[in-house]
């Protein structure tokens, strides 16, 4: 959709279509520039970012300049702002117009001034998605959210008692609703246009004001790029494209649940009295792979990347034996060495890791009981060395297929790096960290069959990151950290480009007394099965909490629902197909196919799972039934799969007692025999 420049009343109109999307005067100036007075705090991932500005600048004065070579854009404009039309220009804003959207370019003109508020125009009846990926709000309107990667906490709601217990000590490691591993400051309007801020310092997306939309960066300079489409799926379609494409997730990830067990060998006798039972396994997941390190948070593991024979004797004969059945096995890595590991030792005499501010000596940072160096990714050595000798060589040609690729969100920003500056590299180094990882399988040449995991993102992890989860989420239904919260995750995430989400089946955080439930792990398994990927987790505290195999009744309930999820995997197939084509990712927001229809702009506990499958799980405890919305106009049937009733348009209470999550086709869509089929799978098991 074609961008404009109008210059109106002493100012200037910026429109996408017949959108304006920025309006700037003399007297209601779009941009303000001010001095930053910093103060973050870091405890363990958990950030606190303040700050004070001062010496705020209003530039009203406009004086405009076509800039007469254009190339490569449509048209150029030079705006100089001042204070007064006698002043001095303190800002620079260069706007470039392109057939589809526009770009913003800031440059304060006062080396002082090292903070920018952007204005853009909205309306009262607007909605706004994306930000990455938020946990607790899908649609963003009326609050704020902060761009800056971190734990996301435990609860994730002051007030609640976990939340406040984990937060006492001081660290903030209850988190809030904003706190989140994958920020993104990119956002589409219900107006079908998107933004993307393209700067990596800390920014803060405001929400709140009924009539504008305020963006503050932590930069004096700042890019920001506008695009238009007549439908929501163009503009996912226009993001997917500018961060690059992902690839289709592989046959065996998709074909059986991928069973978590971090038992050390007994994961092996295990895994075959789970597969004995009936379940559909694609991969054996043993985290703990390289050892364990006993905390009081739980059981952690040993972070030095590479096979612990003490825990599991034999490894490499095992793998290989699952790999001949068709099952692979899977491991887990992180961009951090332990002090007392020998990889750290090696990477320190190599001259790898960050420093500290006041000496040569590696920075140690502090993971709760123990301390790790930070491999500085900023150093294409250091880069490579991790790719190739610790990924390549320690567990691609050791024979593991897949990995959780965790962490990545706790750069510290008092240390010294190789090269750039850690306030601006600190949301960056997930990206840094999913290259490392895409580049090791891509050396093995096993790009789209190799898979790795992660939780931490940032504008352009998707060109590199093949697949998300969700995070460390509560082992509860609590509203901000518990189950309902992974599906909020995946629409907002896929709105930005990433087209693959999944999460811990059975959540992962364990503290305080807060166990799972048998509730809790039927729910979840119902969920997993309608994800790309069904993956278990043991928690931190597994010793403490149900486990898939812990009675009859859980793992007939994992059986049965490993099955539906394999049986699925010839629809997964066709979403991946469309996700390269289109960047649609595979759960969706109702409106990316029901973009007329504004009931649609604010569900955030249902999705669509490709165009033909409408998925509500139950996400609160104690529920046997739930509220759903079934979008359409007269012709439109949704068929429920489990008793093969029809059901027309609109908002319906349908029963779902456990086994039975709502779950809806179409009737007319080209694998309506195969969801039919799912009722006999579901009970065959």
């Amino acid at each position: 959709m074609s961008a404009r420049f109008e210059e109106r009343d002493g100012g200037f109109d910026l429109l996408l279509g017949d959108r304006v999307i920025l309006r700037h005067r003399i007297d209601t100036p779009a941009f303000r520039i001010a001095k930053g007075n910093p103060a973050v705090t870091m405890v363990r991932g958990n950030f606190r970012m303040e700050d004070a500005p001062s010496d705020e600048r209003v530039p009203r004065y406009i004086q405009p300049n076509r800039v007469e070579d254009a190339a490569p854009h449509r048209e150029c404009f030079d705006l100089l702002l001042a204070e007064d039309a006698d002043d001095s220009a303190i800002l620079r804003v260069r706007v470039s117009l392109h057939d589809d959207g526009a770009t913003l370019e800031l440059f304060s003109m006062l080396a002082s001034h090292d903070r920018l508020n952007i204005e853009l125009v909205a309306e009262a009846d607007e909605h706004v998605w994306g930000g990455g990926e938020q946990m607790s709000y899908f649609d963003l309107r009326g609050r704020s959210f902060p761009m800056w990667t971190s734990e996301p906490g435990v609860g994730r709601e002051p007030g609640t008692t976990l939340t406040d217990k984990m937060s006492a000590d001081g660290s903030f490691a209850g988190g809030d609703y904003w706190t989140t591993n994958y920020p993104e400051p990119t956002f589409l309007s219900s107006r079908r246009y998107a933004v993307a801020l393209l700067n990596s310092e800390y920014s803060l997306l405001d929400f709140t004001s009924s009539d504008r939309h305020a963006l503050t960066i932590w930069s004096g300079r700042a890019e920001l790029r506008l695009a238009a489409h007549d439908d929501f799926a163009g503009l996912v379609h226009q993001l997917s494209t500018g961060g690059g494409s992902q690839p289709p997730l592989p046959d065996w990830a998709i074909g059986g649940a991928i069973v978590g067990l971090k038992d050390g060998a007994n994961s092996f006798e295990r895994l075959e009295r789970i597969i004995a039972a009936g379940a559909a396994v694609s991969g054996l997941w043993c985290e703990d792979w390289c050892g364990i390190r006993q905390t009081s948070f739980g059981r952690r593991l040993f972070w030095d990347w590479q096979w612990n024979a003490a825990r599991y004797p034999d490894l490499p004969a095992k793998i290989a034996e699952l790999k001949a059945r068709g099952i692979r096995f899977l491991g887990y890595v992180n961009p951090y060495l332990a002090v007392d590991g020998p990889q750290y030792a090696e990477a320190a005499r190599l001259g790898y890791l960050a420093q500290r501010l006041d000496s040569d000596e590696p920075y140690a940072v502090d993971f709760g009981e123990f301390d790790a160096g930070v491999v500085d990714f900023t150093n294409d050595a250091a880069a490579e060395w991790f790719a190739e000798e610790i990924i390549g060589k320690q567990m691609l040609d050791f024979g593991i297929d897949g990995w959780m690729a965790d962490f990545g969100e706790y750069l510290p920003v008092d240390l010294r790096l190789h090269a750039g500056d850690p306030m601006s590299q600190h949301n960056l180094w997930p990206v840094h960290w999913a290259k490392v990882n895409a580049d090791a399988v891509a050396s093995r040449g096993r790009t789209g069959d190799a898979l790795f995991f992660m939780r931490a993102g940032y504008t352009g992890v998707q060109q590199y990151c093949p697949l998300l989860w969700a995070g460390d989420q509560s082992v509860d239904f609590s509203r901000h950290d518990g189950i309902g919260t992974v599906i909020t995750a995946a629409l907002s995430s896929g709105l930005v480009g990433n087209a693959y989400s999944h999460s811990d089946v059975g959540g992962y955080t364990s503290l305080h007394g807060n166990v799972r439930t048998a509730e809790l792990m039927f729910r979840w398994y119902e969920l997993g099965a309608f994800t790309p990927v069904m993956r278990t987790h043991e928690g931190n505290r597994p010793d403490d909490n149900l486990q898939i195999d812990s009675t009859s009744e859980l793992l007939a309930g994992f059986v049965r629902w490993s099955r539906v999820h394999a049986a699925l995997a010839p629809w997964v197939r066709h979403l991946c197909e469309e996700a390269s084509a289109t960047g649609l990712p595979a759960q969706r927001a109702l409106f990316l196919h029901w973009p007329d229809d504004r009931e649609t702009f604010t569900i955030q506990d249902q999705y669509l799972y490709g165009a033909d499958l409408m998925v509500a799980p139950v996400i609160e405890e104690g529920a046997v039934s739930r509220r759903v919305y079934l979008p359409g106009d007269v012709s439109t049937v949704w068929r429920h799969v489990w008793s093969g009733d029809d059901f027309v348009p609109g908002w319906h209470d349908v029963a779902a007692p456990l086994g039975t999550p709502p779950v809806f086709y179409r009737p007319d869509s080209a694998f309506a025999d195969l969801f039919a089929s799912l009722p006999s799978v579901r009970d065959s098991a």
